[in-house]
């Protein structure tokens, strides 16, 4: 089956998992989708990850992160993943144009020049790029 969006597809996966509380999910895996994992996991919203060689491609292991709430509740530490730029349309920002995800709790995660990495950070660097997804 081929995907038309694979990062929509990505993202889509990790809120199925959720949904259902797995411990993990697995993915086929791109450079970009490591990329993500690696600002996901730096900013908290998932325990771990890895890529690896699958029978006939990588994937990519998300090891999600639950968090306590009350004496016997869990809850994802993800609560939303919304794509923002698709293949049918790119949306891109200057720094300046930089979007804050429910008010500054959330991170999008920006495609730039220098690499992935969290909006804070491309704004503390002074660089735009493309709006690849926010994360709340």
């Amino acid at each position: 089956m081929t995907v038309d969006d694979p990062i929509a597809d990505m993202l889509t996966r990790i809120r199925n998992a959720l949904s259902r509380r797995a411990e993990e999910v697995v993915l086929p895996s791109s450079r970009l989708k490591a990329e993500i994992a690696r600002v996901l996991k730096e900013e908290g919203y998932i325990a771990d990850y890895t890529v690896e060689q699958g029978e006939s491609y990588p994937v990519l292991r998300l090891k999600l992160k639950y968090l306590r709430e009350g004496t016997r509740t869990w809850r994802p530490a993800i609560r939303g993943l919304r794509r923002v730029s698709r293949t049918s349309r790119r949306i891109y920002a200057g720094v300046r144009e930089l979007p804050r995800p429910r008010q500054g709790l959330g991170i999008a995660i920006i495609s730039t020049s220098q690499g992935v990495m969290t909006d804070r950070e491309a704004r503390k660097r002074g660089l735009g790029g493309e709006v690849i997804c926010e994360v709340w």
